[in-house]
């Protein structure tokens, strides 16, 4: 799917404020959004999966924005850093990604200085992905403003709430 397909399928859709009609209001008569029926999209994977990815990924957005990172940026870095040496194809995998939309990643992160590209040990065709000292730096930070905004955006759920929720994510995504 292309990036900025995935960008506006997680876009949060503007809602009107919630105000009060006029007496004259052609509005008056309509429900108010505490009374709509939302029953049905509530008992639907889907529906509940992207209302929560929404809240987290809000927080994650403005979070982000002084690392000038989006989440794929995140999760790109995230995999050089805890995998130093790992290809392009290997990141395509682990992350769902075409080829042709990491290309244009792996440059920008190139161009930050924040990765290189070097020689794999074991296929001479391949370039391992590492972290320069500047990525590194920004990866570690990074990734601890990640790991707060997740306590926040759960601090409903127990630990061991949250481990199941994250079990049964990971069976619907993986089969």
């Amino acid at each position: 799917m292309p990036e900025t397909t995935v960008a506006n399928a997680l876009r949060r859709p503007r809602v009107p404020r919630n105000t009060a009609p006029s007496p004259g209001d052609a509005m008056a008569g309509e429900a108010n959004a505490g009374d709509i029926d939302t029953s049905y999209l509530e008992s639907l994977l889907g529906y509940n999966a992207r209302r929560a990815a929404l809240a987290v990924i809000t927080i994650f957005l403005q979070r982000m924005a002084p690392y000038g990172l989006r989440p794929v940026d995140f999760s790109v870095l995230t995999l050089i850093a805890h995998n130093p040496g790992i290809t392009s194809r290997q990141i395509c995998a682990a992350l769902d990604i075409l080829p042709p939309n990491l290309v244009g990643m792996i440059k920008q992160l190139q161009k930050r200085e924040l990765i290189e590209r070097r020689p794999h040990p074991t296929d001479r065709r391949a370039q391992g992905l590492h972290l320069t000292p500047s990525g590194k730096k920004l990866q570690r930070e990074a990734q601890a403003t990640a790991s707060s905004l997740e306590q926040g955006a759960t601090h409903s759920l127990t630990p061991a709430e949250l481990k199941t929720l994250i079990h049964l994510l990971k069976k619907v995504y993986r089969g």
